[in-house]
């Protein structure tokens, strides 16, 4: 693999923003408005969200459907964020963004995207868990970087799909993790390719930097913990769905580090993995 190759790959991802289904402005301003220091109210985040009507209307589409459950039907923005929170609208918006970004290319043949969704949100279901038996970092925001932690992934089989498919195949073939097949390829894996888009959406560091380590947490200058703690539940979601491969020993290696007991997070993945929340909220997504 040629260097000019992955530097062009590179230098093409911050443009990705302009490749959102909305205003990269209205997703910056949306995460100043619901960073943990902000003081806006709901009318603002509305009002933020209000300036893409398209937006709006798969927002409350989504916060009026099953997988909420709730008791009366919301009609605008300022009143879903309020009944479901500022963080649950914050991740409908990214997931609506990452998910917009799949129309714009062919996916490669064998890129399953409800697949990648799936394990999308168990890592973030897994992570908002361990944040709460841990106190490291904040539940709702090791939720949404779990729900980003794989975008390299994704971006990779959208702009490179032929070397996606290689990376793909050299992990089948010789029987390597994703991590170690891309960095066989071409040096570079998925979480560094994630981040770089990230940051050019504007998004802050505590939710770029755990995404850009999830990998070498232990080299992570800053968000160590963080990013040790999306690591353990990427293995933990891989570990509960295949229990004969090789991730239940990284599982254990990483609570041992934690100070946590396994069987309490794997019967907390188990439990999550068997959910039926996955799979309805995939189904929104199509």
């Amino acid at each position: 693999m040629s260097q000019e190759k992955i530097q062009s790959f590179l230098r093409e991802l911050p443009k990705m923003r302009e490749d959102l289904p909305f205003s990269p402005e209205v997703l910056k301003q949306l995460f100043v408005q619901t960073g943990n220091n902000s003081m806006a109210s709901l009318e603002d985040v509305g009002a933020t969200l209000s300036k893409d009507q398209g937006l709006t209307t798969r927002i409350l589409s989504l916060a009026n459907s099953a997988y909420y459950g709730l008791q009366a039907e919301v009609q605008s923005v300022p009143r879903a964020a309020a009944v479901l929170g500022m963080s649950e609208i914050r991740n409908i918006v990214l997931a609506l963004g990452v998910n917009g970004l799949t129309t714009r290319y062919d996916m490669p043949e064998d890129f399953d995207l409800g697949g990648y969704w799936q394990h999308q949100f168990l890592v973030a279901l897994i992570a908002k868990e361990i944040s709460r038996m841990t106190d490291v970092g904040k539940p709702d925001n090791m939720f949404t970087v779990g729900l980003l932690h794989d975008i390299g992934k994704l971006i990779t089989a959208m702009r490179r799909p032929e070397d996606w498919q290689a990376i793909h195949d050299l992990a089948e073939a010789d029987e390597m993790l994703d991590v170690e097949a891309e960095e066989e390829y071409w040096g570079l894996d998925h979480a560094v390719v994630g981040s770089l888009v990230l940051k050019s959406w504007d998004l802050p560091p505590d939710l770029v930097e755990p995404v850009n380590w999830h990998h070498a947490p232990a080299l992570a200058p800053e968000h160590s913990n963080e990013s040790t703690l999306i690591c353990l539940a990427d293995y933990a979601a891989h570990a509960s769905e295949d229990p004969e491969g090789p991730f239940m020993s990284k599982v254990e290696s990483l609570c041992s580090e934690m100070e946590i007991a396994m069987d309490d997070i794997m019967e907390t993945a188990e439990e999550l993995t068997e959910s039926d929340d996955i799979e309805q909220f995939v189904s929104l997504l199509s």
